[in-house]
């Protein structure tokens, strides 16, 4: 039996790229596409080199023209050629730069002077502080009674009595509570515009019909002391029964 081979089919040659002239240039819109970088860069690079072979036909193609209208409108925008050269900025001038140096220079001195001045305060504040905290009270070589008549109505606006602070005194306080019902007190006092000082509790008065108590001077701070006196009952209650103001000086 007599067999027949299958023909082959032809092989295809690849289709040529389109001929590159002034008829496919204007079909194409190249030029517009070119412009707009939306070329190919096979096609952006066939459309150079055909500018290259054949600069006759430049104005042909409207690339000129094209060029040109796209320069009136960035001088209608007021934007410069992209060849001219861009104005130096402000810090780039020699004259501007020297004063911004200048300034420069002008700012960290103030920022160290500043910073070492609030150094040196800060150091002094610590410096006091530890001063302060270490600082023993001085011996009383003296004493100061004091005899106190109570405010019944009312915190005293005005001090009664006024005691130095830096003197070394002992102040025995003397406050006259004869005329009240209790025998049993407890004593308050506050720093006037700080906060609570002391508090001495279960003081019974003496025989004398006062209330005593005393403590160093130099343990008070300058200021103005309220002393509250407050009754108590059988139960503890508390009930006020008068005021006193003294003021510390240094």
């Amino acid at each position: 039996m007599n067999t027949r081979a299958s023909p082959v089919p032809p092989v295809s040659e690849p289709a040529e790229a389109p001929l590159m002239d002034l008829d496919f240039i204007v079909r194409n819109q190249i030029v517009e596409k070119y412009l707009a970088g939306r070329l190919p860069a096979k096609g952006a690079q066939d459309f150079e080199r055909f500018c290259n072979r054949h600069p006759e036909l430049l104005d042909a193609v409207g690339l000129s023209a094209q060029v040109n209208a796209a320069l009136r409108l960035l001088e209608a925008g007021g934007k410069p050629e992209p060849w001219a050269k861009a104005a130096p900025r402000f810090y780039e001038k020699p004259l501007n730069f020297a004063l911004v140096s200048a300034a420069a220079a002008v700012l960290l001195g103030t920022a160290v002077y500043f910073a070492s001045g609030e150094s040196h305060a800060k150091a002094q504040a610590a410096g006091l502080q530890k001063q302060v905290a270490e600082q023993p009270l001085l011996a009383a070589t003296t004493t100061r009674p004091l005899l106190l008549q109570p405010n019944r109505t009312a915190p005293s606006k005005r001090p009664q009595a006024s005691i130095n602070g830096s003197s070394g005194e002992f102040a025995d306080f003397k406050i006259d509570v004869s005329w009240s019902t209790y025998t049993n007190f407890r004593v308050l006092i506050d720093r006037v515009g700080q906060g609570r000082f002391a508090v001495i509790g279960n003081l019974l008065r003496d025989s004398n019909g006062q209330l005593r108590f005393g403590f160093n001077n130099t343990g008070l701070g300058p200021g103005e002391y309220q002393i509250a006196l407050e009754g108590l009952d059988w139960h503890g209650t508390p009930l006020p029964q008068g005021w006193i103001t003294i003021q510390v000086v240094r």
